[in-house]
């Protein structure tokens, strides 16, 4: 008889080979990207990969106005669900983790899963994953225990949203990692908001520093739930806009904008 992760292994491989299973499930689909596509293996027991110190300097450098935007918010999200067993990650748009926010008591096993600064958690890497998943598809993600492509990361649930830039761009994404045995789906539907919410708070902070010299505008109306802001000029020229405000205002996902007068 199979045991736990002999019947995961079974699972993922049987799903990933399948001519159907992709184009109906977004989960068969990322479990197909990471044995097709980077030839990962879902039974794989090394250790998450980490960049070394120096790329990870440099990262930290080239995203430091985005992680000293982020970090109170990571402070204020980790201060809400940082019981023992969960942790707080920012990562890059690589899926590299930049910032944490961990329990004392939990580093020595959050490290030794690889939730940590410098580890590399993008779908080519891990396999299907909150972070990786969540910055391949460019959308808010939960990957739940047995969900994930690996069987050693079938312990864990990961509840990610993307952030975009103040060009419209994917600059990182946010991730709320739990290893609570109690941890339930339906935990996972609170802090999916609540992920989401502060993301999209990151997203507009980081665009009103970015255009801190012009006046800046909410967008009404949006569905969407994204940060919504058109940034003007002296002349009411449309000069900068989040992804949201592009989409409603068809100004392209992340190319320059032509000035345009606010309608």
């Amino acid at each position: 008889m199979l045991n736990s992760r002999e019947r995961h292994i079974e699972n993922v491989i049987a799903t990933a080979e399948s001519s159907k299973a992709a184009a109906l499930s977004r989960l068969a689909a990322s479990w197909t990207r990471s044995m097709s596509i980077h030839g990962l293996h879902p039974g794989e027991r090394r250790a998450p990969e980490r960049v070394d110190q120096t790329d990870l300097r440099e990262r930290q450098q080239r995203d430091e106005r985005f992680t000293a935007i982020a970090a109170p918010y990571l402070d204020d999200l980790f201060g809400l669900v940082g019981q023992p067993g969960c942790c707080v990650l920012l990562s890059d748009a690589q899926g590299v983790i930049l910032d944490q926010r961990i329990n004392d008591a939990d580093s020595d096993q959050f490290k030794g899963w690889g939730m940590w600064r410098g580890a590399d958690w993008s779908e080519k890497a891990e396999g299907t994953n909150g972070i990786g998943t969540c910055l391949v598809e460019a959308k808010q993600t939960v990957i739940h225990r047995e969900q994930h492509f690996y069987a050693r990361n079938t312990g864990m649930s990961c509840i990610d949203a993307p952030i975009f830039g103040p060009d419209g761009s994917l600059i990182g994404a946010l991730d709320v990692s739990s290893a609570l045995h109690d941890h339930t789906e339906n935990l996972n539907t609170l802090m999916r908001a609540l992920v989401q919410q502060i993301a999209r708070q990151i997203e507009a902070d980081s665009f009103r520093s970015a255009y801190a010299k012009v006046r800046v505008l909410d967008v009404p109306g949006t569905a969407n739930g994204g940060a919504a802001l058109l940034a003007v000029d002296q002349n009411e020229v449309v000069i900068g806009a989040t992804r949201s405000a592009r989409h409603r205002y068809k100004l392209g996902s992340t190319a320059r904008i032509e000035p345009q007068l606010v309608s």
